[in-house]
C-alpha cells in the first residue's frame, strides 16, 4: 500500500513540473572573485563578529537605525555590519554613493565616527 502511494504521489509531482529547455537557465552572480579576496587573513567578515554584549548591542543598535531609515535599497538595509571592539567595519553592495554616506553616517552616530570602518561597496552610481 504504501510503495503505491509513493509511486502515485511522485507521479503526481513529475506531471505538475514542467521544464522548458529553450529558455535559458537563471544566472547567478559569480562571487568567486569576491570570495577569494575575502579569504585573507585581513578581510574582516561576519565570523570575526565579537560576541561580547557591548558589541551585539552596537550592532543591534545600528541596524535598527539602518531599519528605520527610508529609502534604503534591499542590499543597503542587509549589509554587513561587524563590531569588535566597539570598532565597526561595514561591509557588502549598496545601490549608491548617497546611500552608502547614509549608512556610514548611521554607523559613526552609535560607533562615534572614528570608530567605523567603510567597506560597501556601490554597485553603480
Amino acid at each position: 500500500m504504501n510503495r503505491i502511494l509513493t509511486v502515485g504521489l511522485v507521479g503526481l509531482l513529475l506531471v505538475g513540473c514542467t521544464f522548458d529547455s529553450t529558455k535559458p537557465a537563471p544566472s547567478d552572480r559569480d562571487n568567486t572573485a569576491v570570495n577569494e579576496r575575502d579569504a585573507d587573513d585581513r578581510t574582516v567578515t561576519p565570523m570575526d563578529q565579537s560576541n561580547a554584549s557591548a558589541d551585539i548591542d552596537q550592532v543591534a543598535a545600528i541596524r535598527k537605525a539602518v531599519l528605520d531609515t527610508e529609502d534604503l535599497s534591499v542590499n543597503g538595509r542587509n549589509v554587513k555590519i561587524i563590531t569588535d571592539g566597539g570598532k565597526v567595519v561595514l561591509r557588502g553592495p549598496v545601490a549608491s554613493s548617497t546611500e552608502r554616506d547614509a549608512i556610514a553616517r548611521i554607523a559613526g552616530k552609535v560607533a562615534g565616527t572614528g570608530n567605523v570602518t567603510n567597506e560597501l561597496e556601490v554597485e553603480k552610481d
